[in-house]
């Protein structure tokens, strides 16, 4: 499996505290079968983005996981937030943000709030080039309550992980619940641990890929575990895509329906 979207990095945010949780966390993550992690700091207001520390970062794990003979793939990339300083600078440097320097993009969204120039913000980072991941959709109180404005993200290209430990219930009820309508609608395209720690978000996704696995199908789970991330991963075009299923029962633009 491939996860990427992991807090792994040391004292960076709110994720591992230290060098020794990092080989912990990266050892409890191929234990569970995990055998790439992008590492996503969050790049918001409150956590510093420094490519040239993440740098520096990833080069002392990458050692410290080759001493401790753990052979987990590292690349880095972040959690990012949709600030100003932060849009404008990654319609300029676009790579300087991306998944291991990809064109794909995790962009986390606020809780409350959603602004209504989001469509906007969106276009104008695909418009540098950038395929744009929405991480966890389901633990997002505004979406929760909203499915229709997430559906017309969407159409317009919008792809969406959600985290393991939402699939399993440890998120809340609410959460788990649109988890399952996401997936069984095949609204979703990455599984990720979004791990933080070894206890309460822990690097696991075996259990939750096993239970998409039995709920919607071996391949399904194959596709959001193995096949998108990994794309993701190298930089390549996704994969054949399960169609997604909407509420007017239909997946193709209006255009669509009405020249077919």
């Amino acid at each position: 499996m491939v996860d990427i979207h992991h807090h792994l990095l040391p004292g960076l945010d709110d994720g591992s505290p230290d060098l020794e949780t990092s080989i912990a966390m990266a050892r409890m993550a191929l234990a569970d079968g995990i055998t790439h992690v992008v590492c996503t700091p969050h790049a918001s207001s409150r956590y510093d983005f420094s490519p040239p520390l993440i740098d520096e970062k990833i080069s002392t794990l990458r050692a410290a996981l080759v001493h401790e003979s753990i052979p987990l793939t590292l690349a880095s990339g972040c959690d990012f937030h949709l600030g100003y300083d932060n849009i404008k600078d990654a319609i300029a440097h676009p790579r300087k943000y991306s998944l291991n320097a990809t064109d794909y993009l995790l962009i986390e969204l606020p809780d409350h709030g959603l602004s209504t120039s989001l469509e906007e913000i969106f276009y104008q980072l695909r418009l540098a080039g950038l395929r744009l991941i929405l991480t966890h959709p389901e633990r997002n109180p505004t979406l929760q309550r909203d499915h229709a404005r997430l559906a017309t993200w969407l159409r317009e290209g919008m792809l969406v992980q959600i985290t393991a430990s939402s699939v399993l219930g440890h998120f809340g009820e609410t959460a788990r619940k649109m988890s399952h309508t996401l997936l069984a609608s095949r609204w979703v395209h990455f599984l990720a641990t979004d791990a933080h720690n070894l206890t309460s978000r822990p690097p696991q996704m075996a259990e939750a890929r096993d239970l998409v696995a039995q709920k919607y199908g071996d391949s399904y789970a194959n596709l959001v575990c193995t096949e998108n991330p990994t794309a993701v991963f190298n930089g390549q075009p996704m994969p054949q895509q399960d169609e997604p299923i909407y509420a007017d029962n239909s997946a193709s633009p209006w255009w669509k329906k009405i020249f077919k």
